[in-house]
């Protein structure tokens, strides 16, 4: 039996740490993995198994209905355990355009082929800015600037696994992962508002910000965290390995 065909979407500069983080996980669960970006499209969801919407540069607030200006990321910082240092400096080094605001071309070609996909039924996994990327094209809306929920505890930024979210039992995320307490990491600055008609909230931080969202109908999953980075952990590996076999 051949291995399922899956599109992974990134930038055209940078992005390569996520791309290759992804690609593994997905070759680890039986799928090979094809780059797409604005400058390699595919646009014809017949040349795909399954998508990976992958994360990086703020979904453009437009797409939501909110043209205030947006304002610049801060920086990132990752400590500790060398596999997490050699991460974050590849993602400084390669991903420039990504820290630097909003990324047209990218939100136009992924806006695009997500719905064709939604339309022809095909699995879809959406990484950080993929998971809301999924709720807005599917008419949700989301929190640009997340201090506020941050007030008492800060956001724990990095590819480790410092952070807990708790796992809606009655859903597939809980079904792929086997557990209602997940520890991942947390490399986002803007998270989902509004979620939409379609989906359902299925994680959830204490704060209330929203960690991962779901289809009520197919598979369509979104995560806010990156499983990709966390290779050692079964759980997050599952999450991979549950949408390959969807995809096959």
């Amino acid at each position: 039996m051949s291995r399922p065909r899956i599109g992974v979407t990134g930038p055209d500069r940078g992005g390569d740490a996520a791309w290759w983080a992804t690609r593994l996980a997905l070759a680890r669960s039986g799928a090979r993995a094809v780059r797409v970006t604005p400058s390699r499209r595919i646009d014809d969801p017949d040349d795909l198994d399954g998508l990976v919407l992958g994360g990086g540069a703020d979904v453009d607030p437009r797409l939501y209905g909110d043209a205030a200006p947006l304002p610049l990321p801060k920086s990132e910082t990752t400590k500790n355990r060398v596999w997490a240092r050699v991460i974050h400096i590849v993602r400084r080094l390669r991903m420039a355009k990504e820290r630097t605001g909003l990324d047209h071309a990218r939100d136009e070609m992924e806006t695009t082929l997500l719905a064709r996909m939604l339309e022809a039924k095909k699995p879809v996994l959406g990484i950080c800015r993929g998971a809301q990327l999924i709720n807005v094209v599917l008419g949700g809306s989301l929190f640009r600037e997340l201090s506020t929920f941050y007030a008492e505890r800060p956001n724990p930024r990095g590819v480790l696994p410092r952070k807990s979210v708790i796992v809606e039992p009655e859903s597939r995320l809980f079904d792929l992962v086997g557990r209602t307490h997940l520890r991942v990491n947390a490399l986002h600055r803007q998270a989902i508002k509004e979620i939409a008609p379609t989906l359902a909230r299925v994680a959830v931080e204490e704060n209330g910000v929203t960690q991962a969202v779901e289809g009520r109908r197919g598979f369509v999953l979104g995560v806010q965290w990156h499983p990709e980075y966390m290779p050692q952990s079964r759980p997050q590996s599952r999450i991979f390995e549950g949408f390959v076999a969807v995809a096959s």
